[in-house]
């Protein structure tokens, strides 16, 4: 896609204002990073607060009474049962049990509220319309923004401006009012910290975000540095760690498929894959590969596509995602390995550039969550 074609945020002005680096990203402009630089603002987030403008993701809302359950059609997870205020986790699947798009979704009450990835955003809504338009109104709402505000300070700077978000924990969302502007924020995040994701309508979310950078604890954060701190949480990027060639259980995402949905449950089955899925989980079929979280045993960075091999110079997976971590100051990766070489302290070897660069499944995060759960 062209420069000329690009799509921009409601927050393009202010990105430019502070001297972001723009770069394309899912068809969109976006700051990649600030003057300060991708080690700066990884580091700020994880001491203060950083600011994310991720507008480009997609924001849905499912409405009527049969929402619930024909969404639960399309996932592994446990939908129907999840309480009023509550945010979970969610995947949908292809027909061969592959991921098609990981995304969050809260119950809302009157309706289900839907975020899912910026690049699969077009395909997920056609998706879900396809799939449950029948049953329940699928609306897009292409005319709010999304805000992330992350790091173990974003609570004091967040609450300034709207007293009472500090009550929210971990998975859950509530409504707001800001000068006018009706917010819908949920405690939840993509780096491991404490934080706070903001929907707000794009006429609002240019003041929105000044506001929240006039706070003393708060810098914007580029989408290099939400990458660095998502790797070191241990968290899966779509199109990297998970895709249609992954299904949940390869990519290490049995927490996400609740016991109701699995083999034995009160709703077991049902969804696109199940026969797939549930076979991988119960153990009678199982995946023959695993994510997992790899540390380089020297200081030569690991990168995505790079081949994983074991003692003996034979093929054993992939790396999906790495680099330098800022904060573990150490290589990092996370790939996908056959499931015999997936333990914990299982030493593998990358090929670098046809150099050989030891390295050792490790348990994931990274770097310990941070989440505030009351």
């Amino acid at each position: 896609m062209s420069a000329a074609t690009l799509l921009t945020t409601p927050l393009n002005a202010l990105h430019l204002e502070l001297g972001a680096r723009m770069v394309p990203f899912a068809g969109y402009s976006m700051p990649v990073q600030y003057p300060a630089g991708l080690m700066a603002e990884h580091r700020h987030t994880r001491t203060a607060a950083g600011l994310f403008d991720v507008s480009h993701m997609g924001q849905l809302r499912l409405v009527g009474a049969d929402a619930a359950a024909a969404f639960e059609s399309l996932m592994p997870v446990d939908v129907i049962d999840l309480p009023v205020g509550k945010q979970r986790y969610g995947l949908l699947l292809t027909e061969q049990g592959t991921i098609i798009d990981d995304l969050m979704f809260v119950n809302r009450g009157v309706d289900i509220f839907v975020i899912v990835n910026g690049a699969c955003k077009v395909g997920d809504i056609a998706h879900i319309q396809e799939r449950i338009g029948s049953r329940c109104e699928v609306i897009p709402m292409p005319e709010r923004a999304l805000l992330a505000l992350q790091g173990p300070q974003a609570v004091t700077a967040l609450a300034r401006l709207l007293p009472g978000v500090n009550q929210l924990v971990f998975m859950t969302g509530a409504a707001f009012n800001w000068n006018g502007a009706d917010l819908f924020i949920t405690r939840s995040g993509y780096t491991g910290e404490d934080g706070f994701e903001i929907s707000v309508p794009n006429e609002h979310a240019d003041a929105l975000a000044r506001a929240l950078l006039a706070q003393p604890e708060v810098a914007p954060i580029g989408l290099g540095a939400r990458n660095s701190l998502r790797l070191e949480a241990g968290l899966c990027l779509y199109g990297n760690d998970i895709d249609t060639t992954t299904t949940p259980v390869e990519a290490a995402l049995n927490w996400a498929m609740q016991k109701v949905r699995r083999t034995g449950g009160a709703r077991a089955g049902g969804f696109p894959g199940a026969d797939i899925i549930l076979g991988q989980l119960d153990g009678s079929a199982p995946a023959s590969r695993k994510r997992v979280g790899l540390i380089a045993l020297e200081r030569v960075p690991v990168r995505e596509h790079v081949e994983l091999q074991n003692a003996d110079g034979q093929r054993i997976g992939e790396v999906s995602s790495g680099l330098l971590g800022p904060t573990i100051d150490r290589p990092i990766a996370m790939g996908y390995v056959n499931a015999d070489c997936a333990a914990i302290g299982t030493r593998i070897n990358a090929v670098v550039r046809g150099k050989i660069v030891p390295m050792e499944v490790c348990a994931l995060p990274f770097v310990p969550t941070r989440y505030y759960r009351g």
